[in-house]
């Protein structure tokens, strides 16, 4: 039977970076990784990121629907649409914001026999764990039900600030393993049990962000992607980018955490609904990340 394994955490926690990790893992041991990846706005972006361990076909995006609720269906859908393989192993990566409790409580109802009852794995920013204010309770619920913790963010992380979060995680929810990320043994993942645990229901509308995406020009350098970066507001929890730089051949990915920290990075092969700029979190308009394009292109003028 193939198992099926949901991550989950906050946005920026560094999902999607630990599913390149179990892709590349999972791939090296001989297995067959089928993901599914959703997003708000382009869950195309991400998905392309993994074209350099499988083929197109065993990455599905599932864009701008909530998995949670009004997109449990679809969900399902692509599930039950999984191809069989020999060592089959489906990775679904949820949304930063997801109510996690409520995707697990409907997730296995009408999923296929062939696979194994969901279990969940929940990203720990142990740098930013409940520092997100008004959202701290979505953080905290989206730990309750999982089989697996894992912590990222540790670098800059004092050894008694570390003790202090697993302390905290191991107080909601006690019965699930703690780990690195670099220690993951992706064998065990498919062996894991489904939580037990009865989970504190989450009001579900906290889970509802509003989202929104613009067509992004080249840009003449990285100074440009500094500047509209900064010119949004800290309410968009989450940015995200892609385009040209200069005459760079290649594109360039970007994105904003929720702490304010700025990546940018080359990205793999060509976005497949052309550059954009997506933004997660309240005070997400398009008219807002369309004059922040404008003021940075105006400045790159005067530099």
């Amino acid at each position: 039977m193939e198992a099926i394994i949901t991550v989950v955490g906050f946005l920026g926690a560094g999902k999607t970076t630990l599913l390149k990790l179990l892709t590349t893992r999972f791939v090296d041991q001989g297995w067959n990784p089928f993901i599914i990846l959703n997003d708000y706005e382009n869950a195309y972006l991400d998905a392309q990121q993994f074209q350099e361990w499988l083929e197109n076909k065993s990455v599905v995006p599932l864009n701008g629907s909530c998995i949670c609720c009004s997109g449990i269906n679809e969900l399902r859908e692509f599930i039950n649409r999984v191809p069989e393989r020999e060592h089959g192993v489906t990775l679904i990566e949820a949304n930063g914001t997801t109510d996690s409790c409520s995707l697990m409580g409907f997730l296995g109802v009408g999923v296929k026999e062939r696979f194994l009852p969901p279990v969940q794995v929940s990203v720990v920013d142990v740098k930013n764990w409940q520092e997100r204010g008004e959202h701290n309770e979505l953080e905290a619920s989206q730990i309750q039900l999982s089989s697996l913790l894992v912590l990222t963010h540790l670098d800059d992380c004092a050894e008694d600030r570390q003790a202090d979060v697993i302390n905290e995680i191991k107080q909601l929810n006690p019965s699930a393993e703690i780990i690195k990320m670099d220690d993951i043994d992706v064998a065990l993942l498919p062996r894991l049990s489904p939580s037990t645990n009865e989970a504190h229901q989450l009001d579900h509308l906290k889970a509802h962000w509003s989202s929104c995406s613009v067509d992004l020009p080249d840009l003449p350098d990285q100074k440009c992607i500094m500047d509209i970066c900064n010119q949004l507001p800290q309410s968009i929890l989450r940015i995200k980018g892609c385009t040209h730089i200069g005459s760079e051949e290649n594109y360039t990915y970007f994105e904003r955490t929720p702490d304010g920290t700025i990546n940018i990075r080359p990205f793999s092969g060509v976005p497949v609904t052309g550059p954009k700029l997506l933004t997660v979190g309240l005070d997400s308009e398009v008219t807002l990340l369309n004059k922040a394009i404008e003021t940075s292109l105006a400045a790159a003028q005067n530099r």
